[in-house]
């Protein structure tokens, strides 16, 4: 209750427990959509506030809310976070003991939490069912929070089987209202989030996806390693994720990278569950570890402070993409994305959808989401507005904040060029892989070349005024604008298809884009990058330093990640404002009643000893 003894308002615990002045986007319209009994289905990106949209309706009135979500791991640091403001959360799944787990069911029944986190496998057997039937009966369930919506589409890179069957939650409680979330869906996933879920009449809030702090990076992969060492130094002490395809070239470059005195650790889904624990926590509560891992890591890490995400593969698709970029920089400091890519990686995804035992259909959308991802990748104008278009969202305007807007690529006409690689294709019986015809076109005249005969062709040597990259270069662009096809029974050989006729008899024009050598550190985007991060003029270092130091203090004796006390944006807010009362502390986003209550004597405390 409030002091004039009327009932909360959205608004009023917004600033009371989480200490921020005003809502973001949509999310008071959210809540007050969620609270009238209304059904929703919330897109909003990563570090755009998803979390308050379920978390404030609870507070609201009696009841509790029931969150579902697949992250076990970090249900812990979510329902700490939760404490810290003051909010009676718990969470069901199974890392805990039948004591705990009996005591938590306890305080469920009996009122005192309001808010549940389980894991959906958790929620879907028949005693925890039991429990929302008692509670349903007595009117105390307030809402159902699907976390992580998109793990139910079964074309995506996600999917869970289980949510599927989250259904139930529709079934049988109908007054219930629900809310079903995520950063990542295009317009396939959107639909088949509303079907499986039974949300037939939920509201549809979709924020913009657009992460601005983030910046995109795309290197052509000559030495990756190398690579990867140079864009590393340009974030030294930072935390940051390395993804790789295989979990051979994570345990490899992990290892690799340590060898290079960088704090790396391994994480995928062969490691043992001991070891996967104690490297995410280590990620997540201490500064400056790079993790590398599979895709197995990293959905929904509340991280707020991790500076980079790089991928040494190319992803699965565009979602994929978004979704695992969007674990950087959700404090809204810079952050960048920065991705290699090469010929390779077009061939393997390919021939990874034509060899799988997926369903025409399926092979089909699996086709679709690639090629809109090559084009992305290949493309000459801003990533930003081309990423953002695949969500249907539309932006005027370069954003100056990614490598085609930084350093455009030059564009050139490439049809010749492109005849040469087809012609060297359809003379040599569709039947070779790239390397081979790229020697071909650059006459390199060696013992297999002479067996086949290929050294008599007329497209021997034709080729011979560009090197090695420039002609791979041609052929990611061919397979990437769809003109040629990998054919996976025929072992990756390259073949022409049906819109590469206009190209080869000259009745259309294509431009290709030049390459850009970068190699991590060299480029004008690094320079640029370090003097967008420079701190402002008013941040105090000595007072952040002095708070760092306190909140990791903080952190180790309760055994919680350090931005579960406070955020670093709280902290530089601290070093500027410099409160000097309990009424100063308030109006510092961040800080709510309880931590205020909690840490604020200790904070005024080291600020004014920091000014002296």
């Amino acid at each position: 209750m409030t002091l004039d003894g009327t009932a909360p308002t959205a608004l009023d615990t917004l600033r009371q427990v989480f200490g921020y002045p005003a809502f973001r986007g949509p999310q008071a319209e959210i809540i007050d959509h969620l609270s009238s009994g209304g059904d929703a289905l919330v897109l909003m990106p990563t570090g755009g506030g998803k979390s308050l949209c379920y978390q404030i309706p609870p507070l609201l009135r009696p009841g509790v809310g029931v969150v579902v979500s697949p992250l076990i791991a970090l249900m812990q640091d979510q329902v700490d976070a939760l404490r810290q403001a003051g909010v009676r959360a718990a969470f069901l799944n199974s890392s805990l003991d039948y004591a705990t787990a009996s005591e938590t069911e306890r305080q469920l029944l009996a009122g005192t939490l309001d808010l549940i986190y389980v894991a959906p496998e958790r929620l879907l057997t028949e005693r925890f069912l039991a429990l929302l039937d008692r509670l349903n009966a007595a009117g105390n369930l307030v809402l159902f929070a699907i976390d992580e919506a998109h793990c139910v589409s079964q074309w995506g890179h996600d999917f869970r089987p289980e949510y599927i069957q989250l259904s139930v939650l529709h079934e049988r409680y109908p007054t219930v209202p629900r809310i079903a979330l995520t950063a990542t869906a295009d317009a396939l996933t959107r639909r088949e989030i509303l079907l499986r879920l039974g949300l037939d009449n939920a509201r549809i809030f979709i924020s913009s996806f657009d992460r601005p702090n983030i910046r995109y990076i795309v290197v052509e992969r000559s030495n990756p390693r190398r690579q990867l060492l140079d864009f590393l130094a340009t974030h030294p002490n930072e935390a940051g994720i390395v993804y790789c395809l295989s979990r051979k070239k994570v345990d490899e470059t992990a290892a690799w990278l340590a060898t290079q005195g960088i704090n790396a650790l391994p994480y995928h889904a062969g490691l043992d569950t001991t070891t996967r624990t104690r490297h995410q926590q280590r990620f997540v509560r201490e500064d400056a570890i790079v993790i590398v891992a599979t895709i197995a890591f990293g959905m929904g890490i509340d991280k707020p402070d991790v500076r980079f995400v790089v991928h040494l593969d190319l992803p699965k698709s565009l979602e994929a993409y978004y979704q695992e970029t969007g674990r950087a920089g959700r404090d809204g400091e810079p952050a960048e994305a920065w991705m290699t890519y090469g010929l390779n990686d077009v061939m393997i995804h390919r021939l990874r959808i034509d060899e799988s035992e997926a369903g025409e259909e399926q092979k089909r959308i699996e086709r679709g989401k690639l090629d809109a991802l090559l084009a992305w990748c290949e493309t000459a104008e801003c990533r930003r507005t081309r990423l953002l278009a695949y969500f249907a969202e539309t932006r005027d305007e370069r954003c100056g904040n990614c490598d085609t807007c930084l350093e455009p690529p030059e564009l050139w006409d490439g049809t010749m060029a492109a005849q040469k690689a087809m012609s060297a294709i359809l003379r040599t019986g569709q039947r070779f892989g790239a390397g081979h015809l790229i020697d071909l076109l650059r006459g390199k005249n060696t013992p297999r070349m002479q067996q086949l005969g290929h050294t008599d062709l007329p497209t021997f040597g034709v080729g011979a005024d560009t090197d090695e990259a420039g002609w791979r270069s041609v052929f990611r662009q061919l397979l990437a604008g769809g003109l040629l096809h990998a054919d996976a029974e025929a072992y990756g050989a390259l073949k022409l298809t049906a819109a590469a006729r206009p190209v080869l008899k000259g009745e259309s024009v294509l431009q290709l884009r030049r390459q850009i050598a970068r190699h991590g550190g060299k480029s004008a985007l690094v320079r640029r990058r370090k003097s967008s991060t420079e701190a402002p003029a008013n941040s105090h270092p000595g007072i952040v330093e002095d708070l760092r130091t306190w909140r990791a203090a903080e952190a180790k004796a309760q055994g919680v990640p350090a931005y579960v006390i406070l955020h670093d944006k709280t902290l530089h807010e601290l070093a500027s404002r410099q409160p000097a009362s309990p009424e100063d502390l308030l109006d510092v986003p961040g800080i709510g009643a309880a931590k205020a209550a909690r840490y604020g004597a200790a904070l005024l405390e080291l600020i004014a000893m920091s000014q002296n």
